[in-house]
C-alpha cells in the first residue's frame, strides 16, 4: 500500500499482544498498515502473550521500554513502506485498560528533549517511575476493589457514581504528558460519570496521607472535548521520520471505546469483541451503571455513554480447548490450528443437548481469575434440566472431554453476554423479543464462522451477524477515524454525522452468520436461566469455602 497526496491520519492501537499503527485518508481508506509482536519481534524482553505474570501474587504486566521499541519499530516500517510522513495532519490512539504508566518529575523535561539519533527505548526509561505496567489480566488489586466498593457501601452504589471499571492509560506523542481523555478517564475508579469530575471522598480514600489535593494535581484536569487539540508532535518525530511541524496529537482513547468508534453503531447495534478478553459492547444515551457492566463516557459525542461487557477469559480460554482437542486429534491442519476445534463445535447439539430430555450441558472455563462473576481460576461442569426447576448439578456425567467443552466453551461466553445485557436491549419489533438489532464481530476470532454461528443462535440479532472485515484491526481504525473527526469536523459536528457521512458499509461489513432463530433463541433463554443458576452457586460455594 502507498500513501495518497490528501491528509493523513494516524491511529495507534497498543494491546496486550502488539502494537499497530494504521493510516487512512480523509474519506477513511486505510492507506498503511504496520505492526510490532511483542512476543516474536521484542529483543531483550521475555514475554509470553505480550506479558510477565508472578502467578503468586496474581500479578500480570508488561515492560513499557518494550513498548517504546515497539513504536519506534512500527514508524521505521511506515517509512520503509513508504507512507510520506510529512501528509500526517492528525494522531490519535487506543491503549488497552490497566496500561498505565507510570511517569516521574523529570519526564516532560526529558520527553521535549529527545535526541533524534537514540531511540526512544534508551532515552525514555529514565523518565519512568516505574518500569512495568499493569496489565487488564492483573488480578492483584482485589483488596483495593473491594475497599472502594465497601467505602460507598456496596457495589451498586460504587457502579452508580463510576461505572464501576479500573485503571487505564493515556500517552501521546507529544512533548509533553497529555490529560485523560473524556472516556478513558472512566476507566479509574475515581471519576464520577454523572457529574464529569474527579469524586473528592473517592480521591480522599485513594491519597492517603498525599491528601486529595496533591492526588488531584498529578490526575489533572479532564477536557471533555475528546477531539480537543493536544498540540503539535514533538521535534523528535519531525527529525527522525520526516513529520509535519504542524502534525496535531488528539486525545488517545481505551481500547474498547476505540473499538466503538470503527463503526458508526446505530440504535440496538451490538459490538462483540473476540480478542484476548471478550467483550461485548454497545451506544446508548442512558445511564443504567451495574456491577457487572461497565459505563464510560462516548469517547467522541457528549450526552452518549457506551456499556462494556469485559472478560479477561476470552481468546486464551479457547485456546486452551482447541489445544486440548488437537492434541487428541489423529489428523491436524497445519495451516488451521482450529480446523478441528470448529468441526467438533458444529457437531455437538446445542447445549449438548443431543435430545430435548437430555440436560443441558454448562459450564465456566476460567485459566485466569475471572472479572464477571468475580472468581479465581478453575473449570466448572455442570448439567441442567430446565423442567425440574432448579435442576442443576454440577458433575462431569455425560461430559466427553475435551469434545463437548468446545461448544461449551463458546456458549458458556455468549450466555453470559446475554445474561448481563438482557436489562440494556429491547424488542426491535412488535413480537420480537428483546435483542440486538445487528451483532458485530471483531477481534482475533471474528474470522472463525463456527463461532459466528453460535454468536447468532445466542445473542440473536434480528437482521443478523456480521464482521468487520477489518478484523484485529478494529481499535487502530477506531483511532485514526478519531483523529479524522478531530482535525476536520466542523462547528458542532459529531463523530457520527462526519464518519457516518464517509463510512461505507459495503466496504467493511460482511453478514457471516443467521442471527435470530425463534426457536434456537427460546432454548438459550431456558439455558440462561440455568447459566445464572450456575454461577450464583459456584459463588456460593467458593464464599464457603473461604
Amino acid at each position: 500500500m502507498g500513501s495518497s497526496g490528501g491528509p493523513l491520519y494516524i491511529g495507534f492501537d497498543l494491546s496486550t499482544q502488539q502494537l499497530k499503527g494504521l493510516v487512512v485518508s480523509s474519506d477513511l481508506k486505510v492507506v498503511n498498515v504496520a505492526k510490532f509482536d511483542f512476543d516474536s519481534d521484542s529483543k531483550g524482553f521475555d514475554v509470553e502473550k505480550g506479558v510477565l505474570t508472578n502467578e503468586a501474587e496474581r500479578e500480570v504486566f508488561a515492560p513499557v521500554a518494550m513498548w517504546l521499541q515497539a513504536l519506534d519499530a512500527v514508524l521505521a516500517d511506515l517509512k520503509q513502506q513508504g507512507l510520506d510522513f510529512s501528509l500526517v495532519r492528525g494522531i490519535s490512539g487506543a491503549g488497552q485498560q490497566h496500561g498505565s504508566v507510570y511517569w516521574n518529575g523529570s519526564a516532560e523535561r526529558i520527553l521535549s528533549s529527545l535526541d533524534k539519533e537514540k531511540t526512544l527505548e534508551d532515552q525514555l526509561q529514565l523518565a519512568l517511575s516505574h518500569p512495568h505496567s499493569p496489565n487488564w489480566q492483573d488480578a492483584s488489586t482485589q483488596k483495593e476493589c473491594d475497599e472502594f466498593d465497601a467505602f460507598l457501601g456496596s457495589e451498586e452504589e460504587l457502579a452508580k457514581v463510576t461505572g464501576k471499571i479500573y485503571w487505564a492509560p493515556d500517552t501521546e506523542i507529544s512533548a509533553k504528558v497529555a490529560p485523560f481523555d473524556i472516556s478513558d478517564v472512566c476507566g479509574m475508579n475515581l471519576w464520577d460519570i454523572p457529574t464529569n469530575q474527579w469524586n473528592e471522598r473517592l480521591l480522599k480514600l485513594c491519597a492517603g496521607e498525599v491528601g486529595p489535593e496533591e492526588l488531584k494535581k498529578k490526575l489533572g484536569d479532564v477536557p471533555h472535548d475528546g477531539g480537543h487539540h493536544l498540540g503539535k508532535i514533538s521535534n523528535y518525530f519531525v527529525e527522525r521520520y520526516s513529520f509535519h511541524l504542524d502534525c496535531i496529537i488528539t486525545p488517545s482513547t481505551g481500547d474498547n471505546p476505540a473499538t466503538i468508534l470503527a463503526l458508526p453503531l446505530r440504535p440496538l447495534d451490538a459490538m462483540v469483541s473476540l480478542g484476548t478478553s471478550t467483550t461485548f459492547l454497545m451506544s446508548t444515551p442512558q445511564y443504567k451503571p451495574d456491577p457487572s457492566t461497565h459505563f464510560f463516557n462516548h469517547p467522541t459525542t457528549p450526552g452518549l455513554y457506551m456499556f462494556m461487557l469485559c472478560y479477561k477469559n476470552g481468546g486464551l480460554a479457547r485456546e486452551k480447548v482447541r489445544d486440548a482437542i488437537n492434541q487428541k486429534s489423529e489428523t491436524k491442519d497445519q495451516s488451521n490450528p482450529w480446523s478441528n476445534f470448529d468441526r467438533v463445535l458444529l457437531e455437538t447439539a446445542q447445549v449438548g443437548q443431543k435430545t430435548d430430555s437430555d440436560p443441558m450441558k454448562m459450564g465456566l472455563f476460567f485459566p485466569r481469575p475471572e472479572i464477571v462473576p468475580n472468581l479465581r481460576a478453575g473449570e466448572w461442569h455442570f448439567n441442567y434440566t430446565p423442567s425440574h426447576g432448579e435442576g442443576l448439578t454440577e458433575t462431569d456425567e455425560g461430559w466427553n472431554h475435551p469434545w463437548d467443552d468446545a461448544r461449551a466453551i463458546v456458549e458458556s461466553q455468549f450466555l453470559s453476554l446475554r445474561l448481563r445485557s438482557k436489562e440494556l436491549v429491547h424488542s426491535p419489533s412488535e413480537g420480537i423479543p428483546p435483542q440486538p438489532r445487528r451483532i458485530y464481530l471483531v477481534g482475533g476470532g471474528s474470522r472463525n464462522a463456527a463461532i459466528a454461528k453460535v454468536a447468532g443462535e445466542v445473542l440473536g440479532g434480528i437482521e443478523g451477524v456480521y464482521k468487520l472485515d477489518v478484523g484485529e484491526n478494529a481499535c487502530a481504525l477506531g483511532a485514526a477515524y478519531k483523529a479524522v473527526w478531530a482535525l476536520e469536523r466542523s462547528p458542532g459536528q459529531t463523530f457520527e454525522d462526519l464518519i457516518g457521512q464517509r463510512w461505507k458499509e459495503e466496504e467493511f461489513v460482511e453478514k457471516i452468520a443467521d442471527g435470530y432463530q425463534p426457536a434456537v433463541f427460546e432454548k438459550y433463554g431456558q439455558a440462561v436461566h440455568g447459566f445464572e443458576q450456575m454461577e450464583k452457586q459456584i459463588l456460593k460455594s467458593e464464599a464457603d469455602r473461604r
